[in-house]
This record gives structure tokens, C-alpha cells and sequence, in this order.
């Protein structure tokens, strides 16, 4: 094989995330010697069954290991289906549109098993994966980016284009969302059309308009709409070029308007907080240097298990409400019975596993970096007549130093990058006889699970949930003991 030359492969199988082992047969007389060779391919965005094409882009010296992208695919799989959303090709979004849902959570069994597996270094039980209860329409939260599909373009609003970092695509029929979200969307990026001003960019940092940001609760309907700026008010849209120019950008006027014109949509839910966030920093991240409310408040509650959560915009939750009652219910079975014992939510977002374990725990100490998210927890707590529940703002590696108590249990539901090691080895080092862990990417965890078995804990169940259905992400709940010394 050549690196540049295009080639015709079927797909085995497909890893996390997303990542196609195309096989490809060399025939007798190739220029890699006589006789076939079986060559596998690592190719990215393809599905289990398919005859594609590619281009080779890496081919690894002294292996069968190679990498290359997709050119077309030539035959569909046996099980595919058409997408249903008109972006799917296009849209970065969603990566298995085109599979009946049973056959998405087949092969997300299938690769969490297998990394699983390939750590996991004594006997385990490994769980069915757990569905979402709403495969479609299903997330709380989504951040908008503002952009163009191609230079000096029309602006747009949604999410990247496939293997994108500049393009954006308008996802104003985006299907994981209620209905509402797409409404918003298409009126706030009507409205920013209007005024002329450029969406901020990434290489030039100039430009004004730069995300939108919708959080819906599931169960109650409350919306809040967060339109992320910079200060730059004066650097027009190349696409105004050879057009009347627009009139002069007044903000108070535009943000009145904006107010007004998205109070007025057809909404199934409640608009509870119009917000504008000013954000100057040169990275592509939704962040706030000043947060100003135009309507309403500043959150917006959702329910989880019976229990009642204030969400702001910058605190994590679960972005599928519903798969998170799955999720928690899952680790709280893990978990078991923790009466009279002190548990350790690390990584505690808005305080939701915390809550829930505070019926039966004597206490409950959350660790969570955002401050904003600390302080929802608190109030939520509060809300929900839990007092034994304690929340503390900043890292886990330098607050678990602090901390007088010594758990009983510990539960781990950290970011995508998964636990610093030295604050893992803070973790060991409490030396808990059970712990669970809560991952949304299990290349992570896998990694972390080495660490942890090399100091003595075992791996006793595994179980997948579906917490993001039509992605290829999928949150995974471990649960683990330690050895007991012989």
C-alpha cells in the first residue's frame, strides 16, 4: 500500500469513537510481496458492513497498522437505514443516524466490551447496555455556534460541519432537540442577519456574535437562552459587501428586540431567563467575562428521581434528563446500601448523585470545580430538605487534602479526560472498600481502571447506559472492590 493512493475495503468492525477497521486484501504480486496480505485500515465515520473507498493518509512502517479517509461508500451495511435528519451526511453532530436505534445500542455494547475487556484483568460481570428512554429529542442543553460553510459566506447558527474546526452548518431541523431549540435558533439567527455585524473569528478574533447556548428542562419545560458576544460591535459580514450599509448597531435596542421577538414564538415550553454573555477570549469555548440578565432570571429547574435541581448557565448537568434517571438509577444499584456511611461525590457537578444518596448516607461530601455549580447544589439541597449534604468549590487534587472526614464509599463522575493521576493515587490512598465510577468516555476510564486494579482493585460489574443517543458517546458505570489481602 501507498500513502495518497485510493483503495476498496469492508468494514469489520468500528471502535470508539467512531473509528472504522476497514480490511483489505492485497493481491498476490503487490508491491509488499507475493502472496495476499491482510491490511486493516482505521478509517473514520464509517459503519459495520459497509464497501467503502479511501485514500490512504498514514501507513505505519513494520505493521499491518494504517489510517485513511473516507472517500465514498460504495455498498451500505446490511442493517442501515435512511437517516431521518436532511444534515446527517454533512452535520458533525450525529454519527449513527443511519442505524435503528436497537442496532446503535448493539454496537455500543460491543466496543465498551471490548475495551473493557482488553484492561480488565480478573472475572467481571458485564451488563446489557441501558437504553435511553427518548432516543430522539432528548438533550437539555446545546451550544450554537455562529460562523460561515465556506469564506465570506452567509452567516449561519449550529453545530460544525463534519471533520470541520471552521465551518459551521445551520441546524435549524437538528433532531436530539425539542422543537423549541430550533425555533430559537432560526429567530435569533434571523435577527443577527439583520444587523450585518460578523460572527467572531477564530483566526482574526474579530467579528461579534459567537454562540447560543438553550437549556430546556425535559420535565418541566423551562428554557434558558444565553447569546454569547464579544465587544467587537464594528467588524461587518463579508457577505454585506456590495449592499446598502446596514444601519448603526445599537446593542441595548438589538438585545430589547431579541427579548421581544423570542417572548413571542410559538414555544410548547416557558422561556424563564434571557441572558447575555460577553466573552473577549480568543479560544473557541463558551465562557463568560460578564453575564447580564435581560429577562427573567439566571436558571431554570429540572427534575431527576423526585428531587428538584437549579441548573445556571454554566454548571453541568446531564444533557438527557431522562437517560440520567437511568444512569443514577444504575450507579445507585451499584452502590447499594450505604446507610450510616460517609460517601464522597467527586466531580459533583450540581450535586444530583450527592442528593440521592443522601437519604440513606450519615453524610455526603460533593467536590466540584465550577463555583457556580457548587453553589446550585447547596441551593438545591436545600430545596430538597437535605441536610446532610456538604458541597465544596475547587479541585479535587488540592481539596481532598483539606477534607477531615474519610469516606466510606466514593463515587467518581469526572470530565472527559478522566482523573488526574495524582489525584487518583489522593483517591487509593483512602483505601475504600467499594467505589463507583461514572465515565462518559471510556478511553478514559479504561486507562484510569489500569491504574486503580494495579492497587489492588477489582473490577465487579460493568454496565454501558445510552445516555446520547444517534452519537457514537456512551457513559459507562463501573463498579469496583477492593482485594481483599490473603
Amino acid at each position: 500500500m501507498k500513502k495518497g493512493m485510493e483503495y476498496i475495503g469492508t468494514v469489520e468492525r468500528v471502535d470508539f469513537p467512531n473509528k472504522g477497521l476497514v480490511r483489505v486484501v492485497m493481491p498476490e504480486g503487490c508491491e509488499e510481496g507475493g502472496g495476499e496480505k491482510d491490511i486493516r485500515v482505521m478509517v473514520k465515520g464509517i459503519l459495520k458492513g459497509q464497501k467503502i473507498s479511501f485514500r490512504l493518509t498514514k501507513l505505519h512502517k513494520g505493521s499491518k497498522k494504517a489510517e485513511g479517509r473516507l472517500i465514498e461508500v460504495l455498498e451500505p451495511a446490511p442493517q442501515e437505514i435512511k437517516a431521518p435528519c436532511s444534515l446527517s451526511g454533512s452535520c458533525g453532530g450525529c454519527a449513527y443516524q443511519s442505524l435503528p436505534y436497537d442496532e446503535q445500542l448493539v454496537l455500543k455494547e460491543e466496543q465498551i466490551k471490548r475495551l473493557m475487556d482488553a484492561v480488565i484483568t480478573g472475572p467481571y460481570e458485564f451488563m446489557p447496555i441501558r437504553r435511553s428512554p427518548q432516543p430522539e429529542r432528548y438533550r437539555n442543553k446545546m451550544e450554537f455556534s455562529f460562523g460561515n460553510q465556506q469564506k465570506d459566506g452567509p452567516l449561519e447558527l449550529g453545530l460544525h460541519k463534519k471533520g470541520s474546526f471552521y465551518d459551521i452548518l445551520t441546524t435549524d431541523t437538528c433532531r436530539i432537540v425539542h422543537e423549541d431549540y430550533n425555533l430559537i435558533l432560526r429567530e435569533v439567527l434571523a435577527l443577527a442577519k439583520e444587523t450585518g455585524l460578523a460572527h467572531f473569528h477564530k483566526i482574526t478574533h474579530k467579528g461579534y456574535f459567537r454562540h447560543l447556548v438553550i437549556r430546556r428542562g425535559q420535565k418541566t419545560g423551562e428554557i434558558l437562552i444565553n447569546l454569547v458576544t464579544s465587544q467587537d460591535t464594528e467588524t461587518r459580514s463579508a457577505d454585506y459587501t456590495g449592499q446598502a450599509e446596514p444601519k448603526t448597531f445599537c446593542e441595548e435596542e438589538f438585545f430589547q428586540t431579541l427579548c421581544r421577538r423570542l417572548q413571542a414564538l410559538p414555544l410548547a415550553g416557558k422561556i424563564v431567563g434571557i441572558l447575555h454573555s460577553r466573552n473577549n477570549s480568543p479560544a473557541d469555548i463558551v465562557t463568560s467575562e460578564e453575564t447580564t440578565i435581560l429577562y427573567g432570571t439566571d436558571h431554570f429547574y429540572e427534575e431527576l428521581l423526585g428531587l428538584r435541581f437549579k441548573i445556571t448557565p454554566f454548571s453541568f448537568f446531564q444533557t438527557n434528563s431522562l437517560g440520567a434517571e437511568v444512569l443514577y438509577s444504575t450507579a445507585r444499584e451499584f452502590i447499594g446500601e450505604a446507610e450510616g456511611k460517609v460517601v464522597f461525590d467527586l466531580y459533583s457537578g450540581t450535586g444530583t448523585i450527592a442528593q440521592m444518596m443522601a437519604f440513606v448516607a450519615k453524610k455526603v461530601i460533593g467536590v466540584e470545580i465550577v463555583e457556580e455549580a457548587v453553589e446550585a447544589a447547596r441551593e438545591n439541597a436545600k430545596e430538597n430538605g437535605l441536610a446532610n449534604c456538604e458541597f465544596i468549590a475547587g479541585d479535587v487534587l488540592k481539596v481532598l487534602d483539606g477534607i477531615e472526614e474519610r469516606p466510606d464509599f466514593i463515587v467518581l463522575d469526572p470530565p472527559r479526560d478522566g482523573i488526574h493521576p495524582r489525584a487518583l493515587e489522593k483517591i487509593i490512598a483512602y483505601g475504600v472498600e467499594h467505589l463507583v465510577y461514572i465515565s462518559c468516555k471510556p478511553t478514559s476510564l479504561q486507562r484510569d481502571l489500569v491504574t486503580l486494579q494495579e492497587h489492588g482493585y477489582c473490577v465487579r460489574k460493568v454496565c454501558p447506559v445510552d445516555e446520547f443517543p444517534m452519537t457514537a458517546h456512551v457513559e459507562t458505570v463501573v463498579l469496583m472492590s477492593k482485594e481483599k489481602e490473603k
